[in-house]
């Protein structure tokens, strides 16, 4: 075969251009200490051995009863995970860790003000607030196992006390993000049949104390036109005693969950024995059209794979002082800042603000006064803090020996950055690929055992065994240079178990696009499709290209976003970029670019011509965008993350669609008039 042949992309799969960076390996210091140095985990977790490997996960919990079956298949591809356990997350994150931890620091709450002092909450303090809370939601609420509590808070210690004692009564809880609008709360009280909303009257946003009780209000008036009541709206104040919402309370609805406490002061709620493949929360995507999918996850399944992935993957010690910058409203905070850390009796931090309050050296000033040594944060986040703080972590004496990075691919440029200013070349980096979906990591490098290489979320993780499908279910193996739909072969404990109400759609959206025979009971004939494009390297490391909507296909070339992004980052003054796609006759579709440039770079025309140019250099001729559009900022959603939609409606020439929800909505209208020009 010619090397032609070899390289040629047939419609189904996936144009990758991309190559390898070289490996960095881990300091005989970090290995030392690390929790998971035994290479023959992986023959350990291997197909083989599936589903009996995942008992190593299971054990790191307290189990009230042992399960009989490990995995149930009976109702596939709604998969149970250790049936006849029974157990209880509160339990295993506060109670057991009393006798040894009571006075271990559980919880560090840092305000966004700075002059406002960091709460230190300890095992003991937050056993107390759970329990007290848990009367409150039990007698006062009339909340019984199987009930389903909505939670719309910010980021604050009362929001995991929230979530714990739910989980401590046997009570669903569906947390919706802080900084979503009464609307998409409501929607989210509709489909899981809330009667119980528990909010907070206002939570700082860069520098300002908003008003977040009056989403309670919108939302409530919205679920009750289509016919959902809520019963109560329990409001945490942000200053207990004082109002921080203009927003007026409503009489026999509202009530200040701080007052009330009162009443239980030295309430004890033995934790409800659950059973394991009970929910244990809604998880909701946040899709821009639709309905949205509550993505339901077990208690005993869920709480073992990111106890386990906490230990192995994060590399969390007991003594750590853990610091994940997501947001307890999606999936990376349940997991990776709630249950995880805390089933692990490690210290987590929750802070409430922006990165880059009052400037960008803020999270390394946090790092520095905690002594947190594990920093766990997103592509964008390390994107935003490389344009405006560059030299920002070396000013400060903190020292991280392992870093995360989650939520989206990121690119070889700004990996290196992150490992060699935020790391200063001493921390570790895992580049962890999952979903909401998927409860926990799929991909990334064990920290001890396998190098790390910029760019690349890494092998599968153990027990996770992934193939990589063209449209026609051809596998693609490693090394090919081609890239098609990663699909995971065998269930996992931490995925999801159906979507709230909807099994169909559950099946349908993950499970029939590859299945061998819809009757089936065994797993083998249901692999899971995530929705994402990647490529495996030679060495078995995945580059994950984004999402497979994301693709764009050029002259019959499908083009991965990301990998052009990627390319546009290689130039110095880059410090975001977005590629949407744009219709044409010919072509079909071609990548229009955006641009961000680092703070005091102008724009242009040659800057213009260079950043395209090094798309072709990277890539070839067939991504030369049609245009780079250097912009003062990308339209952005509260938590960072850039808006494409957005930009592809501008492009397009399309209507934009309700911009009111972005953070900085007055930049949309900003780039459409430069087009004008």
């Amino acid at each position: 075969m010619t090397e032609k042949d070899t390289t040629q992309t047939s419609e189904s799969e996936i144009a990758v251009h991309w190559q390898e960076e070289d490996y960095f390996y881990p300091s005989m210091r970090f290995i030392a200490q690390a929790n998971m140095t035994d290479p023959t985990i992986y023959d350990r977790f291997s197909l083989e051995n599936f589903p009996n490997c995942y008992k190593e996960y299971a054990d790191m919990l307290d189990w009230d009863a042992y399960w009989h079956t490990l995995l149930d298949t009976s109702d596939a591809p709604c998969w149970k995970w250790f049936v006849g356990g029974r157990l209880n997350a509160s339990h295993n994150c506060i109670d057991r860790h009393l006798a040894k931890n009571k006075n271990k620091t559980a919880i560090h709450f840092v305000p966004e003000l700075e002059e406002e002092k960091i709460e230190h909450i300890t095992y003991q303090e937050l056993f107390v607030r759970v329990n007290e809370l848990a009367a409150l939601l039990r007698d006062f609420a009339g909340l019984k196992p199987g009930d389903r509590a909505t939670l719309h808070m910010p980021m604050s210690a009362e929001l995991p006390i929230a979530m714990l004692a739910c989980a401590r009564l046997g009570v669903i809880h569906s947390e919706v993000f802080g900084g979503f609008s009464g609307r998409a709360c409501a929607d989210r009280i509709i489909d899981s049949q809330s009667k119980i909303l528990i909010t907070m009257d206002g939570y700082y946003r860069s520098g300002t104390l908003l008003d977040h009780k009056k989403n309670a209000d919108v939302a409530v008036e919205l679920a009750l036109k289509e016919g959902q009541k809520v019963d109560k709206v329990l409001v945490w104040q942000r200053y207990p005693g004082k109002a921080s919402s203009p927003t007026p309370m409503v009489a026999g609805r509202d009530y200040f969950i701080n007052e009330e406490l009162k009443k239980y002061r030295g309430q004890r709620i033995q934790p409800v024995s659950m059973p394991a493949e009970a929910p244990l929360f809604l998880m909701y995507t946040s899709g821009t059209t639709g309905k949205p999918k509550g993505c339901q996850h077990s208690i005993g399944g869920y709480l073992a794979y990111v106890t386990g992935t906490s230990k192995y993957v994060q590399d969390i010690h007991p003594e750590d002082v853990y610091w994940c910058m997501a947001d307890i409203g999606w999936i990376t905070g349940h997991s990776y800042i709630v249950y995880g850390p805390l089933s692990l009796g490690a210290s987590t931090v929750i802070y409430e603000g922006v990165p880059n309050y009052p400037d960008a050296g803020r999270p390394w000033r946090i790092a520095q006064e905690l002594d947190v040594n594990i920093f766990h944060t997103a592509p964008t986040a390390i994107r935003a803090l490389r344009k405006i703080g560059p030299d920002e972590p070396a000013k400060y004496d903190y020292h991280f020996k392992h870093m995360t990075t989650v939520g989206e691919p990121i690119e070889p440029e700004v990996w290196k950055w992150y490992y060699k200013e935020v790391g200063k070349g001493e921390a570790i980096i895992v580049d962890t690929w999952w979903q909401t979906e998927t409860g926990g990591f799929l991909c990334s490098t064990l920290p001890a055992i396998t190098p790390m290489k910029p760019g690349s979320a890494g092998p599968a993780l153990p027990g996770i065994h992934p193939i990589i499908l063209d449209e026609d279910g051809n596998e693609l193996p490693a090394g090919s240079g081609k890239a098609g739909n990663i699909c995971i072969r065998n269930p996992w404990p931490g995925a999801f178990q159906t979507i709230w109400g909807d099994r169909d759609r559950y099946v349908q959206n993950y499970y029939a696009r590859y299945c061998k025979d819809p009757k089936s009971k065994r797993w083998q004939d249901w692999p899971y499709l995530t929705g994402d494009a990647a490529v495996q390297s030679q060495d078995g490391y995945y580059r994950i290209l984004g999402r497979i909507d994301d693709v764009i296909n050029v002259s019959g070339h499908r083009l991965g976003t990301k990998e052009i992004e990627s390319a546009a980052l290689t130039v110095s003054e880059v410090a975001e970029a977005a590629v949407v796609p744009v219709a044409h006759d010919i072509k079909g579709k071609e990548p229009d670019l955006y641009i961000a440039l680092k703070p005091g770079v102008n724009a242009h025309p040659d800057l213009e011509k260079r950043i395209s140019d090094a798309v072709c250099n990277e890539i070839g001729k067939i991504a030369k965008p049609r245009k780079v559009w250097i912009v003062k900022d990308m339209p952005k959603t509260r938590s960072g993350k850039i808006m494409r939609r957005v930009l592809a409606a501008i492009s397009n020439k399309r209507d934009v669609g309700d911009v009111t929800t972005l953070a900085n909505p007055n930049i949309v209208e900003e780039i459409q008039a430069m087009m004008r020009k």
